[in-house]
């Protein structure tokens, strides 16, 4: 986990967190306290700062400040902060039974959750889907002891285990020790639960496949990673009477690219077709909106590249729940969650026509940005933690410390701690390969900026652009230059916020 020094900067930026707060010893709080404590920390994200000053609360001196970040590491194994808490949360039920009074419902919770923890990670990296889980009868023994009447064993069980899921798919895949991961990776919770999870608890949980998410960020920052996380975490509910859940978010998560088909194509993929709806449709065929059902995710990627008609389909999709098959008339329901991804700033699409504003505000309610991975790299170690990452998933955890060892000075020879990585996560693994297969890496020369400059250049001679276009292209030709929206307003003599709205995201990164 990160490091003491790094943990104080991050203290440093927290100022919600007194310096009395953050030490209070553990002897020192009442059951009370305790307690109050213990419930926040059930309902806060675990990606937040907020889940840090709960800890250090419950646990004072004890507290392990190396853990602060939930980032995937080597060492994990050891004892964590939420063992400790575990014990401490174990000792304030037992304190409340032997004075004979109910152990508040939060903290019973928090207490059957603990006493359960290892046996639903048990499920969740070895169960099959649909088979008997042996252990809800003893669960739902605590449940009754704990809570009584006032839960629903098989809904808290589902919420536990969507809880295990959820953690598991951002932890392992959104990797990363700086801020702007730290936040991703709470936006995405965030995405999975809300803000409020006692209202996901009580009842939004049904209601989650209403809400599109669209992801942004520059091509390779892991926009597929955030929608999988979210699309395998979904609610799945829990027969209590067979002892199983009744779905598998995973088997029902499809994911379609729009710039690699051809509209019709997309459209048949998507909504299906009776037979003879078109040239080649021997068959009747299920679309995506059809097959993934309740628990299903359909993953857009590059939405900006949708064709406008097929938007206008996807709206009413989106608005009524309901569409059809190529030929056919009847009505179908749309019960799955849609996700949708794009590198390209739609602001700026939808002020050239190319995509609906209405389709936008349909997709916006949940919006997560992606960062590029030169704003991830503020922190000298970031680099050397991502390619140590890297080197394990590329050539195993026994070759991975001297691979990344090997990875580093590559890079410090060429291209040099400072290069910006273009191309981002997905680039700096091809830096790792590169490095294993041949024991050296040189960013591409394929001459991407160049000939983007050069077709400006054609285009401009040609006359092929408007006023709008060629002050887009020129504002972003020279922001890619200085990346300082003042510098190109004075030199143009526009408005800073003019050059803000002109710069064209999916130019600015073949410049």
């Amino acid at each position: 986990m990160m490091g003491c020094q790094s943990f104080q900067r991050l203290a440093a930026q927290l100022p919600y967190v007194s310096e009395r707060q953050v030490y209070t010893t553990a002897h020192s709080m009442t059951d009370e306290a305790l307690a109050a404590e213990i419930s926040a920390l059930v309902y806060a994200n675990p990606f937040l700062e907020e889940r840090i000053e709960h800890e250090r609360r419950i646990l004072g001196d004890a507290y392990i400040p190396s853990q602060a970040f939930w980032s995937l590491e080597p060492d994990l194994q050891r004892k964590s902060n939420i063992d400790l808490i575990a014990e401490k949360c174990a000792a304030l039920v037992a304190r409340y039974e032997r004075a004979g009074a109910a152990v508040p419902d939060d903290v019973a919770i928090y207490f059957v959750y603990e006493r359960h923890r290892e046996a639903i990670l048990e499920l969740l990296e070895h169960g099959q889907p649909g088979q008997r889980v042996a252990f809800y009868s003893a669960f739902k023994s605590d449940v009754i002891r704990y809570l009584g009447d006032r839960a629903d064993a098989a809904h808290l069980f589902a919420c536990f285990f969507q809880v295990r899921r959820a953690f598991h798919h951002i932890f392992r895949n959104i990797i990363g020790r700086s801020l702007p991961a730290a936040r991703l990776r709470a936006a995405v919770w965030q995405s999975i639960f809300t803000y409020d999870m006692r209202r996901f608890r009580r009842s939004v949980y049904a209601r989650m496949g209403d809400v599109p998410t669209l992801i942004t960020g520059p091509t390779g920052t892991g926009k597929e990673l955030v929608a999988r996380a979210i699309g395998l975490s979904r609610y799945v509910p829990f027969d209590e009477r067979r002892e199983r859940f009744s779905g598998d978010a995973a088997a029902t998560f499809v994911g379609l690219n729009p710039s690699a088909l051809s509209p019709t194509l997309i459209e048949s993929e998507l909504f299906g077709h009776r037979k003879g709806a078109f040239t080649g449709a021997i068959a009747d065929h299920e679309g995506f909106l059809e097959s993934t059902g309740l628990l299903g995710t359909v993953f857009l990627d590059e939405i900006g590249e949708l064709d406008p008609a097929l938007q206008v389909k996807l709206l009413r999709v989106i608005q009524t729940r309901t569409f059809q098959r190529l030929g056919d008339t009847t009505p179908r329901r749309f019960e799955g969650k849609i996700i949708a991804a794009t590198n390209r700033d739609l602001a700026a699409e939808i002020r050239a026509g190319r995509f609906r504003e209405d389709f936008f505000y349909r997709l916006c309610a949940d919006t997560i940005a992606t960062p590029p991975l030169h704003e991830q790299l503020s922190d000298d170690n970031e680099l050397t933690h991502l390619v140590r990452f890297i080197s394990a998933r590329v050539a195993g955890e026994q070759e991975a410390e001297e691979l990344s060892e090997e990875v580093m000075k590559a890079i410090e020879r060429s291209p040099g701690r400072g290069y910006r990585w273009p191309g981002n996560f997905r680039e700096l693994e091809q830096c790792v390969r590169s490095v294993m297969l041949r024991g050296s890496y040189e960013p591409s020369s394929s001459g991407t900026a160049s000939d983007a400059r050069q077709r400006i250049a054609d285009s401009v001679v040609a006359g092929a652009f408007t006023a709008d276009d060629l002050l887009r292209n020129y504002c972003t030709l020279l922001y890619a230059k200085t990346r300082n929206y003042s510098q190109v307003a004075e030199k143009l003599g526009v408005d800073r916020r003019t050059v803000r709205a002109k710069v064209d995201a999916r130019l600015l990164e073949e410049l």
